[in-house]
């Protein structure tokens, strides 16, 4: 068995806490931990859509993600000194916006937008799989919020999404890379799973060397398990499971 930097076996996972209504204004708002790595997650709710939508009766839900510069070892200038965002965290919140969608009834949800905000205060890994997985539970206490108030007639998810890193780290296949693991991984995976232990999305890299068959059932075997535990960790703040 090979010796992790922090110690940990290669199945176990770095200690996850998820704190609610974290933030005082959003409708939705956690604060998650995975190791190191903390993500404030957000979800607003406006009654709107973007033009496409309109007039459709269908909800809508996207996703913003973005590092605060002393996040990492050195700082990283904010995006908008380029006046645009950088390709990593265009392609993250894409990501995020896609996992969160998947379990969403958009008709329940009715024409009304609801953003997540994932705005990581400090990175040592897994960052958009930590953003997933605190999202969906900031996005699920804005559609409870509007359950309770009325506005909508059912809770328009249909099941958690969670996500979890996996890799190739010395020859063997480890779960919840941090970052000393992430950095040096010859095969990089992200996996995104729905409580109901369906696939979402799969992102492999093969970033050393090309990955077998065999090596790809175990990420996938790793991935399905760390999923399945950071939703009953979304389920104990939640008070229920979907």
């Amino acid at each position: 068995m090979i010796a992790r930097p922090d110690g940990r076996a290669p199945g176990a996972m770095r200690p996850v806490k998820i704190i609610p209504d974290y933030t005082m204004h959003a409708e939705g708002s956690v604060l998650i931990e995975m190791g190191g790595t903390r993500v404030i997650c957000t979800a607003s709710v406006e009654e709107k859509v973007p033009p496409f939508l309109e007039g459709q009766g269908l909800g809508w839900v996207t996703a913003e993600y973005a590092m605060l510069p002393r996040a990492t070892h050195t700082r990283k200038a904010r995006d908008i000194k380029s006046l645009k965002l950088d390709g990593r965290s265009s392609e993250i919140q894409r990501l995020i916006g896609r996992a969160l969608r998947a379990v969403v009834d958009r008709a329940a949800l009715g024409e009304r937008q609801i953003t997540v905000d994932c705005d990581v205060i400090q990175a040592d890994g897994g960052t958009r799989c930590a953003s997933i997985t605190g999202g969906f539970v900031a996005l699920w206490l804005a559609c409870k919020n509007l359950l309770d108030k009325g506005v909508i007639e059912k809770m328009p998810l249909s099941a958690q999404v969670a996500a979890v890193s996996v890799g190739i780290f010395k020859d063997e296949a480890v779960l919840d890379l941090n970052y000393a693991e992430d950095s040096r991984a010859i095969v990089d995976c992200n996996v995104v799973m729905t409580s109901a232990g369906q696939f979402v999305e799969v992102q492999g890299t093969g970033e050393g060397r090309a990955f077998s068959d065999a090596e790809l059932k175990k990420l996938l075997s790793l991935g399905k398990r760390g999923c399945a535990r950071l939703c009953k960790a979304q389920s104990k703040v939640m008070g229920a499971s979907l």
